[in-house]
């Protein structure tokens, strides 16, 4: 079976691509047209978004919150939508889960052995008890700890990575002595594009899963430049200005020119 590194840089490979789309269905801002013909729309719409961006993607990242918000109902699209993505394109969990023992490896089973994902993201504040139950033992999934996250009150708890100091700081030095058999990479916000260089710096063969691209207004060239690890490019991640491109009928073409448009920009930066 393929690390989670080697499912990944196929991907990129085959699509020419470093986007990663998030699956984030959010009620008041699904089409119209979406809303009207199906009785339970979250489905659909993934299904629509994920045929019309397929072959322009390197990852796929659905979000439980927004499933969580239907009910049961969102909860089961969402197993649904990830049985429906392409057996070569990775699925990331957007899920941020951050506790520790039984219930971490809990979730681990859910996660990477019922839903068949390959990577979540994960809260590292309570130590790599958060990251040992999900990888310790396999070495095809990945984990992506939040570092340093892109939303602005990020600062506050997180300290000032430029100077190396604070808590992105030491979870990216400390986590690296954690042995785990599968891959610990990092959320790095592209809107902090001077603390970027900095991470590289610290974590040199970590993938790196970038939000704040798109509707956030994160730097770019700044991704692209420090985003690659040794073996991949890194999953630069977009959501709302991709699936929300358009609120009509041609939500789905709308998504697929939107996608084109961000991957062809990450690849003019890669020169």
């Amino acid at each position: 079976m393929k690390s989670y590194l080697e499912k990944l840089k196929s991907a990129q490979e085959r699509n020419n691509s470093w986007l990663c789309v998030g699956l984030d269905p959010q009620p008041d801002r699904l089409p119209l047209e979406a809303v009207w013909k199906w009785d339970e729309p979250i489905l659909p719409f993934n299904k629509a978004i994920i045929d019309a961006t397929a072959d322009l993607v390197c990852a796929y990242k659905p979000n439980l919150g927004f499933y969580l918000q239907w009910g049961a109902a969102g909860i089961i699209a969402l197993e649904r939508t990830i049985a429906y993505i392409p057996d070569h394109i990775p699925i990331i969990v957007d899920c941020k889960t951050g506790d520790i023992g039984h219930t971490q490896a809990a979730w681990a089973k859910g996660l990477f052995e019922h839903w068949g994902v390959d990577a979540v993201t994960v809260n590292p504040f309570v130590g790599a008890e958060a990251v040992l139950p999900m990888i310790g033992e396999r070495p095809s999934k990945a984990v992506y700890m939040l570092a340093r996250t892109s939303n602005p009150s990020a600062v506050d708890f997180q300290g000032d990575l430029r100077q190396q100091q604070g808590l992105s700081a030491e979870v990216l030095r400390r986590s690296q002595g954690w042995a785990t058999a599968g891959h610990k990479g990092y959320v790095i916000g592209a809107t902090y594009p001077e603390e970027m260089a900095i991470a590289r710096e610290l974590v040199p063969e970590a993938s790196f899963l970038i939000p704040g691209i798109g509707a956030q207004g994160g730097d770019l060239e700044t991704a692209v430049r420090y985003g690659p690890d040794s073996v991949a490019g890194p999953v630069i991640s977009a959501s709302r200005a991709v699936i929300y491109a358009s609120a009509g009928l041609d939500f789905a073409e709308a998504a697929r020119a939107a996608a084109q448009k961000l991957r062809d920009q990450i690849n003019a930066a890669r020169g």
